[in-house]
């Protein structure tokens, strides 16, 4: 073959075989960027691209008034680079040691491919520096090859409690997670959490690249919730709890501070209590709201829902004349009072001023237990409050068709039934608001971040009783609190004051029976001009367990200060008390016709 030929067959060989390689790239092409177009395109912003959350912060809780109870404070997040580790088990051993972890557990996630990974959240700024200290050491002297690297620190939010234990039960926590775990921060969390951002940059191996282009989409803050408690009370009610709590060795005590005629609840305080800044360290059953979640049978207090009935049905009056023994017999049991006593001469005032179960039983005998049923259910007994926090029961209280024969003369004293604290405290607040229930609420409206503030709105009230029904059984409570009742440690001088005492059996779930007391005691003042209405409930005391003994003297505390910081007047007129035994009513109207004779 010549020359020639042989040139012109490496010519064509050569010319096909970049033809092929052509045809090659053209297919490689259209492959790329028409058919596999999009895929190809989310491969490489997903290599090239790097997405960071941006955490927002959660909505303030505040009081009334607007001092701040729950709040987001900037935190560092430590953040790695897997990439850039050389040796994760060398690393994990200087880092575990300073943000107190284990080291496994920092080693797997030091290892990997990721370029973005949460290694601890909340460190402080100290732990920061230590770290990078204790990098730079490991680093001297070291090939670049073999250095440490690829952390930083990512800014976010810690939850903040600045009152620490004040209001705990109410606020309630947020988890590591930034969920609300309890409180306000569980049952508002919806509106409390902000909307994250999104950050979105192009980075190769190492840090993001300066001039390329960035994706932000701003975190949104939560909603900011005013409460209606107010922090100095809520702190005063703490401390007075606290003290009784530590001295009676009780299970727990529960006070709340009600105004009777908006339902807002300016204090709601639970001893014994947590710090939510430290909740991962707190027993489990301090967590919880005992003033809404605990539900116990109230005793002597549910006596006045009775009193209230038969006085607006016309079946006694407050100078209505009973023979009161000590036990008295129905059904299949027999009842008696709290003390072994000769058979009394009592009028329907002195009956509640004494506390006798055998005079309430006579009186709650004058209705139907239809009617005494209906009285209840309208003062709101086994019914949910709704008032905004997480757990609560509404008690039990069975309909009228399951009533055996001894439950109505139970239940007019004040058993055979449960209730809650709250519950409890709006029976008091709707007698001193004239015969209307007002709702009980706690969450007064929110704002959003730029300080718009929509209030709450609440349902309207509920009439239960005409009004000179609820100021009659006022009077009558007046005389709780005077000399001869039940708590007259409840007296606060210059103001008249309002009231019962309650001692019941409690019931106890572990045994499944009845085993200690809770003592409880309610009033409102000035009973002339009801302001504040206030519950204390003390669950097994040890020793004295008489719920006037024990909770006079705390409202005597928490409702003084209360009058005084709010300016409330002193009372302008003295009440002449209703006579409480069959003597008395006949001096009084020996001497009241003795005045008419000589008028």
């Amino acid at each position: 073959m010549s020359p020639l030929r042989m040139a012109q067959g490496r010519l064509r060989i050569s010319f096909f075989l970049v033809l092929i390689i052509f045809l090659s790239f053209f297919v490689r092409l259209v492959d790329v960027q028409a058919v596999n177009a999009q895929g190809r395109a989310k491969q490489a912003a997903s290599e090239l691209n790097q997405t960071v959350d941006l955490p927002a912060p959660r909505g303030e809780i505040t009081d009334r008034n607007g001092n701040v109870l729950a709040r987001s404070i900037d935190a560092l997040d430590l953040v790695v680079d897997q990439n850039l580790i050389g040796d994760p088990k060398v690393t994990a051993k200087l880092v575990a040691p300073i943000i107190n972890a284990s080291v496994s557990a920092i080693e797997s996630r030091l290892t990997g491919t990721r370029k973005f990974v949460y290694i601890a959240k909340d460190i402080t700024p100290a732990q920061w520096i230590k770290i990078k200290e204790v990098i730079a050491e490991s680093n001297s002297g070291k090939p670049m090859s073999k250095r440490i690297g690829g952390f930083f620190t990512q800014r976010g939010f810690k939850r903040d409690y600045p009152g620490k234990s004040l209001s705990a039960n109410t606020l309630g926590f947020v988890n590591s997670q930034g969920v609300g775990g309890g409180g306000i921060e569980a049952s508002m969390n919806s509106v409390l959490s902000g909307t994250d951002g999104v950050l979105t940059y192009a980075s190769g191996k190492g840090p993001s690249i300066p001039s390329a282009r960035q994706s932000l989409v701003p975190a949104k803050a939560g909603t900011n919730i005013r409460l209606t408690i107010d922090r100095d009370l809520q702190w005063i009610t703490e401390n007075a709890i606290a003290s009784v709590a530590k001295s009676t060795r009780a299970q727990s005590i529960t006070a709340v501070v009600m105004d009777p005629a908006t339902g807002e609840i300016l204090a709601l305080a639970t001893a014994p209590t947590f710090d939510p800044n430290k909740f991962n360290v707190t027993k489990s059953n301090l967590l919880q709201i005992p003033a809404v979640q605990e539900a116990y049978e109230p005793g002597s207090t549910g006596k006045v829902m009775t009193f209230a009935a038969a006085l607006q049905e016309k079946v006694i009056n407050p100078t209505t004349v009973f023979t009161i023994p000590y036990t008295i017999k129905r059904a299949d049991r027999i009842f008696h009072d709290h003390e072994s006593h000769p058979k009394w001469k009592l009028t329907s005032t002195g009956i509640l001023a004494k506390s006798s179960n055998v005079g309430t039983i006579q009186i709650g005998e004058k209705m139907s237990d239809d009617t005494l049923y209906s009285y209840l259910t309208k003062f709101g007994i086994g019914q949910h409050v709704n008032m905004g926090l997480p757990g609560e029961t509404p008690g039990i209280f069975s309909p009228v068709n399951k009533w055996s024969r001894s439950t109505a003369p139970t239940v007019a004293f004040g058993q055979g039934y449960s209730l809650t604290t709250i519950q409890a405290t709006s029976v008091f607040a709707t007698i001193a608001n004239g015969g209307v229930r007002a709702i009980p609420h706690i969450i007064a409206g929110t704002s959003n971040q730029n300080g718009h503030y929509t209030p709450k709105v609440n349902n309207s009230g509920i009439k239960v009783i005409d009004k000179e029904v609820a100021t009659t059984l006022s009077l009558m409570m007046e005389s709780v609190v005077a000399e001869g009742g039940t708590a007259p440690s409840a007296q606060i001088p210059g103001y008249r004051v309002a009231g019962k005492t309650g001692t019941a059996n409690r019931f106890n779930d572990k045994c499944r029976c009845y085993s200690g007391y809770t003592a409880s005691f309610i009033g409102f003042a000035p009973a002339d001009k009801p302001r504040f209405v206030m519950s204390i409930t003390i669950q097994d005391p040890k020793g004295m367990h008489w719920g006037g003994y024990l909770g006079g003297p705390i409202f005597k505390e928490v409702i003084s200060y209360a009058l005084k910081s709010y300016q409330v007047a002193p009372t302008g007129n003295v009440n002449e008390p209703f006579p409480l035994d069959l003597a008395t009513l006949k001096k009084r109207d020996k001497i009241t016709a003795a005045a008419a004779v000589k008028d």
